[in-house]
């Protein structure tokens, strides 16, 4: 039995892939360092990182596999959840250990897992794209918080660069404790320990972080909103379909009246 930890990154994981290759020894289990627990039974290999070992196995998996199947991997990587490890591994060696494409071949049931993990992901991606509200803050950076439910936010990162090419902006992942700040030029991604938020907000800002005419933005964002939803027209199954609750926390126009 062997039990591989890693430092928690995508090259780190793409390195696992490499070291069992090497060594012939398939893991067990295949946790991030910090969480893992010493085994008593078995052996516990700790694979460093090592960005040539990574490269060459997402090349051999490039020439193997679609830009869509790429792209699977790489959001079941991002999904987070418990397992996502093994998915990615039992993948990969399928992929290496098979002559013909293993896109189709729902016989391996951690193929059709990873195709809809992917639909999960990319909709959780439009989501935030869609529900990201930024706040102005008196420095005149405009700031907003998510917390997704997958770590989408190195996939929403293109559609506000080109959207807000014009604006400074950050946004902060609330759960996973990191963000994106954008300058005019470049994007960088963050680690915030105190963004100068608590936890009780959600990682909103207080009002005495806002811009002076923030807190009239979002009373007229508040306003229009009332205007279009026509009583006539509500459909509330349809708009919670689209816009479920736990989403509400990003809209300006489901906040609490500004008085």
């Amino acid at each position: 039995m062997y039990f591989y930890t890693y430092d928690g990154s995508f090259e780190g994981l793409l390195t696992v892939v490499f070291e069992a290759y090497e060594r012939k020894a398939w893991p067990t289990a295949i946790e991030p360092e910090q969480l893992a627990q010493p085994s008593m039974f078995g052996e516990t290999v700790r694979v460093v990182t090592d960005e040539e070992k990574a490269n060459r196995v997402w090349q051999g998996l490039k020439k193997r596999l679609s830009v869509t199947a790429q792209e699977s991997l790489y959001y079941t990587y991002l999904w987070e959840q418990t397992g996502f490890e093994r998915l990615i591994f039992d993948y990969a060696r399928l992929v290496f250990d098979s002559p013909e494409s293993v896109e189709g071949n729902y016989t391996a049931p951690f193929i059709l897992q990873v195709q809809q993990i992917h639909k999960q992901v990319h909709r959780e991606k439009h989501r935030m794209e869609a529900f990201v509200r930024f706040q102005k803050t008196a420095d005149g950076l405009y700031y907003a918080s998510i917390s997704p439910d997958f770590n989408v936010l190195p996939l929403i990162v293109r559609h506000f660069e080109k959207r807000y090419a014009d604006q400074r902006w950050a946004i902060y992942d609330a759960s996973r404790r990191y963000g994106v700040y954008y300058d005019l030029k470049h994007t960088s991604f963050v680690q915030l320990e105190n963004p100068g938020i608590t936890p009780k907000q959600q990682g909103k800002l207080s009002t005495d972080q806002f811009d002076e005419n923030e807190t009239r933005y979002q009373m007229l964002w508040q306003v229009y909103f009332d205007h279009v939803n026509i009583p006539e027209r509500k459909n509330p199954k349809l708009h919670l379909r689209h816009i479920p609750k736990r989403y509400w926390k990003y809209l300006s126009e489901k906040q609490p009246r500004l008085q």
